[in-house]
């Protein structure tokens, strides 16, 4: 159950559209984990973690439909659409023993894949994220970054969102990290932006779902976290069953990238306690 040398990048075909994605092998994978970045990120900000999997799990990182390489499909997004794309792409590769591990954006695409096709499911890592639905004045706020976005461009919106998603230590310490994020915000198409807010502003709560999680189930939040709130993850944790909570300091946002060696370790010692 060795891994194979190095990273692989593929795209596959899935309905409408390609999707771009990175694997880290394994001949005999104990557990695939199937990373899934947060809005509006890439693929490539799991790097960090398919480079330091155990031997005898594979990984995987994807470009949620029209981010990174990804296309953008008919263009009508909704966290439903996310997830079905995700199931699909699982059912097509012929995935077994998958565990999701979503960051913000991503934990919400993977609590609706847990919805759609608890079945498929070994394990959740949530990150920087919580199980609510947007209340009026969070959405009215998305509908102001769309409009902002339109009129001011994505290089504005880049440097405003940094600001919002690391700590203020990880802004004054990790440039390079800093710098990839804007980056990575920057390639994005002004419509996927719009779309995907739009998106994020009418998923469905998902709640009701949290005490049907039959494995054990780790959720991972910054101490500095300005967007995922104190409450949002004390209902997970309050109605998840097997919950597992950890906290890194000084970090916000993005802590696989902001303290990278924990968040790694966190992730190596949860996949040990998976049946």
């Amino acid at each position: 159950m060795n891994k194979l040398p190095s990273i692989q990048r593929k795209k596959i075909r899935i309905g409408d559209i390609s999707i771009s994605y990175l694997v880290s092998p394994c001949a005999q994978p104990k557990y695939t984990v199937v990373f899934i970045h947060g809005f509006p990120f890439n693929k490539n900000m799991w790097i960090p973690q398919l480079e330091s999997l155990p031997q005898d799990v594979q990984g995987i990182a994807l470009d949620v439909r029209g981010h990174g390489r990804s296309t953008i499909g008919h263009g009508f997004f909704s966290v439903d659409v996310f997830a079905r794309d995700l199931i699909g792409f699982i059912e097509k590769i012929g995935l077994r023993q998958i565990v999701l591990c979503g960051v913000s954006m991503g934990g919400y695409i993977a609590l609706r894949t847990f919805e759609l096709a608890p079945a498929l499911l070994k394990g959740l890592v949530l990150v920087s994220t919580h199980a609510q639905a947007d209340t009026d004045a969070a959405k009215i706020k998305r509908f102001d970054t769309i409009q902002s976005v339109l009129k001011h461009g994505r290089r504005t919106f880049a440097i405003g969102f940094v600001k919002n998603v690391f700590s203020d230590y990880s802004l004054n310490t990790k440039p390079d990290e800093v710098a990839f994020i804007r980056s990575s915000i920057r390639r994005n198409d002004v419509r996927s932006i719009c779309a995907t807010l739009l998106a994020l502003a009418a998923r469905t709560d998902t709640t009701a779902s949290l005490k049907k999680i039959d494995f054990p189930v780790l959720v991972i939040k910054g101490t500095e976290d300005r967007l995922v709130s104190t409450e949002q993850i004390e209902q997970l944790k309050t109605y998840i069953p097997r919950v597992e909570f950890a906290q890194l300091d000084l970090c916000g946002h993005l802590p696989n990238l902001e303290d990278t060696k924990q968040f790694n370790y966190l992730i190596d010692q949860y996949l040990t306690t998976l049946s």
